[in-house]
């Protein structure tokens, strides 16, 4: 984020670049009624892995898989209107380090050396090689990820890479980053399906839902990458967006809704400077950001959409105390709409969240006056559904910032949206950001996204 020529920093060093592919490649309920019983394994003959381990990464690819064929059987007539054809390639486990060579007499998926699947996974079409249409999946890197971000990121993978089989069924998109994303997509819509209790062999529990949402950081694109780069994956956002439209709507929408006019967040440095400096904002700059685009956006939606005048709110730091007009001391963000204040703890939280990223600070900040907003529209402002239309709300602002509708100058950086991701993810659980309500960090980011995407109405605001 940036105003004029201020700066912002990547939210990390260095991030991995995830299934670099031989192809090219707001309610969650989990579980449901009597389907809470430990799932079964498949079966080595159901789906055979050629190089399978006993490690718990192949057997939860080899569950995964057995899942997926079923469900691609069952949903691919009603959405693509045909039969789906099984892949003809296989699968392939690989552990490049100790595999023996002689296990793969024609490599791994379309022909490729063992060494070729070191640190990936991914799909392969091509009929002028060996073992085409197959997945190849490295299971040590797969048990790393799946220390870091629970043990249902393998089956994700899986998920993930299965949705490229289906893109070469019915035809891949020309872009990468559209393919990689509508693959995320139809992980989701598979994920759901899990999710619900109807996946013989795979499980899911409802924290891990937040803990793929975490997964998806180290899977994006590094900041700056270009959406028409080759290998383009997406920025956090974009991935996590592809992923929750398809839990959220299913293969439908991942057939309807990654077409040309689809929005992708990440975006390439526009000068030097930026390259080098990574476009960060200084604590300070990005304050006076907020203070200038906060009121710039609702000034404007109160003018245009609402037939009335903002009454801007003073926002203000304090240290540790919240000041006494709170309902509680001990929160970090407040909003007294009495006194038309909108506070934030500066020591326990903005200032700890500016190590995530600048706009990290602008989204906690903004759900707080989001509410302040709410009570000038005579709405609720301590009940769950405030809570729940102020973190839309904040998706919305977020975009008016992305669209440079935020204020002259007010300019997002690559990477920016990807900390509001982050910010709820990290601290959305806490009570003392979000109190009194029971929402998991997946809920908190679609709800970001629903404002995002489809602006004040998605937030029970506007007509």
């Amino acid at each position: 984020m940036r105003r004029s020529r201020a700066r912002r920093s990547a939210l990390a060093a260095a991030a991995l670049a995830f299934l670099l592919t031989a192809s090219g490649c707001v309610s969650v309920v989990v579980g449901r009624p009597g389907a809470q019983q430990q799932p079964q394994r498949a079966a080595e003959g159901d789906v055979v892995v050629v190089g399978s381990s006993s490690s718990d990464v192949d057997v939860q690819a080899r569950n995964a898989l057995a899942d997926l064929e079923v469900f691609w059987a069952e949903r691919f007539p009603d959405v693509y209107g045909q039969e789906f054809p099984p892949l003809q390639g296989g699968y392939f486990s690989v552990d490049p380090d100790s595999s023996d060579p002689g296990d793969f007499p024609r490599g791994v998926g379309c022909g490729l050396d063992l060494q070729q699947a070191a640190g990936n996974a991914f799909y392969c079409q091509d009929e002028t090689s060996p073992n085409s249409d197959a997945i190849t999946y490295d299971r040590e890197f797969l048990a790393e990820l799946a220390g870091d971000y629970g043990r249902f990121l393998p089956a994700l993978v899986m998920a993930h890479e299965f949705g490229h089989a289906v893109q070469a069924r019915v035809g891949m998109p020309r872009a990468s980053i559209v393919a990689e994303t509508q693959a995320d997509c139809l992980a989701g819509a598979w994920t759901a399906w899990v999710a619900a209790g109807e996946a013989e062999h795979s499980q899911l529990r409802g924290p891990e839902l937040d803990e793929l949402l975490r997964g998806y950081f180290l899977l994006r694109d590094p900041v700056g990458t270009s959406t028409a780069e080759e290998s383009a994956h997406g920025s956090y956002f974009d991935r996590v967006s592809g992923f929750q439209d398809g839990f959220d709507g299913g293969p439908e929408t991942c057939r309807d809704e990654f077409g040309p006019d689809r929005v992708f967040t990440q975006g390439t440095f526009t000068d030097d400077d930026d390259r080098l400096a990574g476009g960060n904002a200084t604590y300070s700059e990005l304050l006076g950001i907020v203070d200038v685009s906060l009121p710039t956006v609702w000034q404007q939606a109160f003018r245009d959409v609402f037939g009335g005048r903002f009454r801007t709110p003073a926002i203000e730091p304090f240290a540790g105390r919240a000041p006494a007009c709170a309902p509680d001391r001990d929160l970090d963000l407040v909003v007294c709409p009495d006194e038309r204040l909108v506070a934030f703890d500066e020591r326990d939280l903005t200032r700890p969240v500016y190590r995530l990223g600048d706009f990290a600070v602008a989204t906690a900040v903004a759900i707080p006056y989001s509410l302040a907003a709410r009570d000038q529209l005579g709405l609720s402002v301590d009940d769950e559904e405030a809570v729940r239309s102020a973190l839309c709300l904040t998706g919305w602002y977020a975009a008016k910032v992305y669209n440079s509708q935020a204020g002259e100058g007010v300019l997002i950086s690559p990477g920016d949206i990807d900390e509001s991701v982050l910010f709820l993810l990290t601290y959305g659980r806490d009570p003392a950001v979000i109190p009194n309500v029971d929402l998991s960090g997946f809920q908190q980011v679609d709800l970001f996204r629903a404002g995002f995407t489809r602006g004040l109405r998605a937030c029970g605001v506007g007509a």
